[in-house]
């Protein structure tokens, strides 16, 4: 079995679904895969299905109904910690994350990164196709983090990561608050206040050619108002370990 596990989320990725697994197992770097699907409608989990006769290393969860990119990416980790994995990576399935850069993650963990983040902004900003008020909208955010909570990363939203196990095992994954984007904030918040080493390593991003973006007003607002409740929360707890 691998030590390796990338997890992607998914609801209505059947545009994507079957290039994305098949240029993970393509790159020869002994890399499973698992897909959380939220009972995508479109028949995303049935193709998931009809591959797992081809790559052993292919596994799929499937949840009734859509219950959040946060909550999808809990119930990974505890898979992936039950199944005594070492790399764990979050990736989305539309491509704006190139699975390329799987393995310089990993090394970058390997390297001495508790977590490597896959970073638009660490190096200018690079982001591909995206219209300039997204740009400017994601950009602005990572600053509004950075001067509410302290943490000086530099692409606070992002979703393209690699943890090493002692993390997920570490951090109170059942406490985990935020179940949209700022989920994404919230897992690096706290990994550094637990003391974690977190890295960026720079990617290029990607905007997604097929299918539906998933973000929404809702999810913008829960991120900017929670930056501000997860701060004063971490005021009344603990970060030992």
């Amino acid at each position: 079995m691998s030590n390796s596990l990338v997890i992607i989320p998914t609801y209505n990725e059947k545009e994507n679904i079957e290039r994305i697994i098949r240029k993970v197992f393509s790159l020869n770097a002994d890399i499973d895969v698992l897909i959380i699907d939220d009972g995508s409608p479109d028949g995303t989990a049935t193709i998931v299905q009809d591959l797992q006769k081809e790559f052993t290393g292919l596994q799929l969860e499937q949840r009734s109904g859509k219950l959040g990119l946060g909550t999808a990416y809990i119930h990974g980790f505890k898979w992936a910690l039950s199944h005594n994995y070492e790399y764990i990576f979050e990736m989305d399935a539309d491509f704006s994350h190139n699975p390329d850069d799987l393995v310089r993650l990993r090394e970058a963990c390997i390297n001495g990164a508790d977590v490597a983040i896959g970073s638009r902004y660490v190096k200018g900003v690079n982001v591909v196709n995206w219209p300039m008020g997204r740009v400017l909208m994601s950009y602005f955010a990572s600053m509004y983090v950075r001067f509410i909570t302290g943490i000086q990363i530099q692409d606070a939203t992002a979703g393209f990561k690699c943890y090493r196990r002692i993390v997920l095992e570490t951090i109170p994954l059942d406490k985990i608050k935020f179940v949209g984007y700022a989920f994404q904030i919230e897992m690096k918040f706290t990994a550094i206040k637990y003391g974690f080493n977190v890295v960026e390593v720079p990617i290029i991003f990607t905007d997604r050619t097929e299918g539906t973006s998933k973000m929404s007003t809702k999810i913008f607002r829960e991120a900017f108002l929670g930056v501000i409740q997860m701060k004063i929360n971490s005021w009344f707890r603990s970060y030992k370990r």
